[in-house]
């Protein structure tokens, strides 16, 4: 089967009834786990931004606890899924400035994390990377904004 088109389904969504779009939005949140998260944030947490973050800052603690920390193999596997978590919270709130914030405390964690990412060239590069993302979003806010995120990140290169 052949998905419809962003337009199509838009055009058939206006079409349809309230009642029938509230059993269309409860069948997507019943088939995948993502889409019924898309909906609680959309529904619960927008309109509270920076407590979604302190949320989703909560999560990254507890993963970070978690860590296997025998060997970087599951050290490597472990931030890997981390920060596959961090980028999904990402797409749910589409804010740039969310983004800077929870990837600036991603590295933040990452740096101070037992034993030290210096060690693994792997771990190293998903700090590189992700420090290279924080400056190109950074480059994209408020001038007040780059500035106060600007700092942030100067603390954790030192």
């Amino acid at each position: 089967m052949k998905p419809a088109s962003i337009k199509e389904l838009k055009d058939e969504l206006s079409t349809q009834q309230a009642k029938e779009l509230l059993n269309l939005c409860l069948q997507l949140a019943k088939f995948k786990k993502e889409n019924k998260e898309l909906l609680t944030y959309l529904l619960f947490e927008a309109s509270d931004e920076a407590s979604y973050i302190e949320s989703v800052k909560k999560e990254i603690d507890n993963d970070f606890a978690e860590i296997n920390i025998r060997s970087y193999y599951f050290i490597k596997k472990s931030v890997r899924k981390i920060l596959r978590n961090i980028k999904k919270y990402i797409r749910y709130s589409k804010k740039k400035e969310t983004e800077v914030e929870l990837l600036i405390y991603f590295c933040a964690k990452l740096k101070k994390m037992k034993p030290a990412i210096g060690h693994n060239v792997s771990l190293t590069n998903i700090f590189i990377r992700q420090v290279s993302q924080i400056k190109k979003c950074i480059s994209s806010l408020h001038e007040d904004l780059q500035f106060d995120y600007g700092d942030e990140l100067d603390e954790i290169l030192k």
